[in-house]
């Protein structure tokens, strides 16, 4: 008689738990995905429950899928002892889920919610570095693509230079030659001035010939790269060739001091009771700039949005904590300085401006040395996000050179201390301070090493997972 695998597996094995989450969330955009006719297909469900679960495990690769499905009993009882080749399963996880995992995603939030593990009443918020499935020797850098392309145009207007040159003497023949370039010019337009060049030189010498080969290898080989390096990078400052939305950042699985660039992913998620209940992919390295995208996409997707948001100094800037305010979201995130500020040395220090006596009425400071820093005029700033920030700039109304304190107060060129205020992000520092340091925000806040940093540990220490098998933006999303 055949072994039954339903003997061998525990009620209360993990296996049993994704087959029952699996049945209850509602998979009618995975059914509706085939088309019908034709052949039998393998049931959608029971290759998704066996692709979660081997992921679960750690086994990304779909041979080694393939192979527990023949081998493993788990496995074996997840699929009804049906043996789908490894063809079969990556065909289902690229063509069939590829644009339903964000989906898939959102139902088994939904049914965390409603068995009350999750309520997104607090949002831990952190993010990791992902190596990218590709090679860290084919690096391509904004800053050098802009260099080799002006370089190449140089070049290009002294060949054009030379071939007018030389054509001075058959001008009888040939009649005169157009062959001015604007500064700012692309491959379009260049090849535009060969082809018209072309028919001019066809009674030409070799050498004008030659060179007028050599411009089109130039626009062929070279011009048209740059361009489409350009388009590629698109704003970030690297990519990589073998796999374009990769973005070049620092490897942190090491030292500090041995830190090296490999291509990859900025990986940002949000947990509550060690639950991923958001997360995002993102091609730039910072973390300021991911909040608000990360946030947009988690509602839209998830369509919850968090009460309260608990993140490291890395997301502290006044664009986030204003969005956070508009959108009525508590922020439990720490500012660059907030640590250094809560120490005796930096409360007793009489040379910060922050310890220094402030006169709202007249809109002046008092230094250390008693001289009064008064308001001079104000600044406006705008970064590459269009975001909009207001400072005031503030001067001694004498002159710092004979002042006892110069060396310790002032290390400007000037010769009267000048330093801005920036009251908006002051303000919102102080309402974020008054929340951290109140007993509940110390003790929510303490909870955030526990929370998200572990589910990283998981994923990367225990499940080894430290490097993406598929490549783009699209691609990573199903790993």
């Amino acid at each position: 008689m055949p072994i039954d695998p339903e003997s061998f597996i525990p009620q209360t094995h993990l296996v049993r738990i994704i087959d029952k989450i699996i049945d209850k969330i509602d998979t009618s955009h995975i059914v509706q995905k085939y088309k019908g006719g034709g052949t039998s297909s393998y049931h959608p469900l029971m290759l998704l429950k066996v692709l979660i679960y081997a992921y679960i495990q750690g086994i990304y690769s779909s041979r080694k899928i393939a192979k527990a499905l023949e081998e493993n009993i788990t496995f074996m009882w997840l699929s009804k002892l049906q043996t789908p080749d490894f063809r079969t399963i990556n065909r289902f996880r690229k063509e069939i889920i590829f644009d339903c995992i964000e989906g898939i995603f959102a139902e088994v939030i939904e049914l965390l919610v409603k068995l009350w593990y999750v309520n997104f009443e607090y949002y831990y918020l952190d993010r990791t570095k992902i190596e990218a499935n590709a090679s860290k020797y084919t690096i391509v850098w904004t800053k050098s693509t802009r260099t080799y392309k002006k370089k190449l145009r140089e070049k290009v207007k002294n060949i054009f230079d030379e071939i007018e040159r030389i054509n001075e003497e058959e001008d009888r023949t040939l009649g005169e030659l157009d062959v001015g370039l604007e500064a700012d010019y692309d491959s379009k337009e260049l090849e535009q001035k060969v082809e018209k060049l072309t028919q001019k030189l066809a009674k030409a010498s070799f050498e004008n010939k030659r060179k007028e080969r050599r411009v089109k290898k130039l626009v062929k080989l070279r011009l048209k790269k740059y361009e489409s390096y350009e388009q590629i990078l698109n704003g970030r400052n690297s990519f990589s060739k073998t796999d374009n939305d990769a973005t070049y950042i620092e490897d942190e699985g090491r030292p500090y001091e041995k830190w090296e660039l490999k291509a990859g992913y900025n990986v940002q998620i949000g947990t509550q009771n060690q639950f991923v209940i958001g997360f995002s992919i993102h091609q730039s390295s910072t973390d300021t700039v991911c909040l608000k995208e990360h946030l947009e996409l988690v509602e839209k997707i998830i369509r919850h949005k968090p009460k309260n948001i608990v993140a490291n100094s890395d997301y502290g800037s006044e664009e986030n904590y204003l969005y956070l305010k508009k959108c009525g979201i508590n922020s439990y995130i720490k500012y660059n300085t907030f640590d250094l500020e809560q120490t005796r040395r930096f409360k007793k220090d009489i040379f910060k401006v922050k310890n220094w006596e402030y006169i709202p009425e007249e809109d002046i400071y008092i230094c250390p040395a008693g001289k009064r820093i008064k308001y001079l005029y104000s600044k406006v700033s705008t970064n590459e996000r269009g975001f909009v920030s207001y400072e005031k700039v503030y001067q001694c109304e004498e002159i710092c050179n004979g002042c006892k304190y110069r060396d310790r107060c002032y290390n400007g060129k000037r010769w009267k201390k000048r330093f801005s205020v920036r009251l908006r992000i002051e303000k919102l520092k102080e309402e974020v301070r008054q929340r951290l340091l109140s007993e509940e925000g110390k003790k929510i806040y303490r909870k955030r090493k526990i929370e998200v940093e572990t589910v990283f540990g998981i994923i990367k220490n225990n499940k080894g997972f430290r490097r993406f098998l598929l490549r783009g933006l699209k691609g990573v999303k199903l790993k």
